[in-house]
């Protein structure tokens, strides 16, 4: 679509299609969110008539740590995995990938390929033009909020596994956790350690997979008459 076809609609009809991608993610994300807080009722308030414990209602579970960590466990192995493909990308390469850079531009690349400080264009955001500190961090800045994103929700992952753990400890008539015990437990890290594997393998098999396969008209697939060779290649 052209810039003047897209002019001519109106604002809303404008920002839903520059903005589709997002929208839709978000919009399935909260349905999901709302999915998993009927089921994840429904299932605590099971095990809790199993136990011959009174049910909760629909409000005091979304409110609680049982909730909190089920969700946060998620979470942070999402932007774990982000901040990992975001870094590692800067210096690992994958022949024919178009999850990979081309294999000469391992690194940070140049001034010049950057588009940064003599070599920014008018376009180009205020802190390309600048030098210093507040460069430094915005050439950063998309893998440290991701990381810091993760480790935000890692800490809150911790926590609220704690505190749903005791509460369980406390049911059973058996002494309760400290945080440092906790993140030292089978428990945390079943929880961890199954999400990462997960979402490790999905990112190897995407990389992999899309060397030799292809989605016509996705970004993340090259063009279908590409080479399997074609290196940092989008279609």
């Amino acid at each position: 679509m052209s810039d003047q076809q897209s002019a001519s609609r109106g604002p809303l009809l404008r920002t839903l299609q520059q903005n589709g991608l997002t929208l839709v993610f978000g919009a399935a994300f909260l349905l999901t969110l709302v999915g998993q807080a009927f089921a994840g009722h429904a299932k605590f308030n099971s095990e809790l008539t199993a136990e011959h414990l009174h049910a909760i209602g629909f409000g005091q579970y979304v409110t609680s740590s049982r909730f909190a960590v089920d969700v946060t466990e998620n979470w942070q192995s999402e932007y774990l995995q982000f901040f990992l493909f975001i870094f590692l990308t800067v210096w690992l390469l994958q022949l024919g990938s178009p999850e990979s850079k081309q294999l000469h531009k391992a690194g940070t690349e140049s001034d010049r390929e950057q588009r940064t400080g003599p070599f920014a264009r008018p376009d180009s955001p205020r802190s390309a033009f600048t030098g210093g500190l507040r460069q430094t961090l915005y050439s950063r800045s998309l893998g440290l909020v991701m990381g810091t994103i993760f480790l935000a929700s890692w800490a809150a992952q911790s926590i609220t596994g704690m505190v749903a753990l005791n509460e369980e400890q406390l049911r059973g008539l058996q002494a309760p956790m400290s945080w440092g015990q906790y993140v030292l437990s089978a428990d945390f890290w079943d929880r961890t350690l199954q999400n990462w594997q997960s979402e490790l393998l999905a990112v190897a098999s995407m990389v992999i997979l899309s060397v030799y396969l292809r989605q016509r008209g996705s970004p993340e697939s090259k063009p279908v008459g590409s080479s399997h060779d074609a290196t940092g290649v989008e279609g």
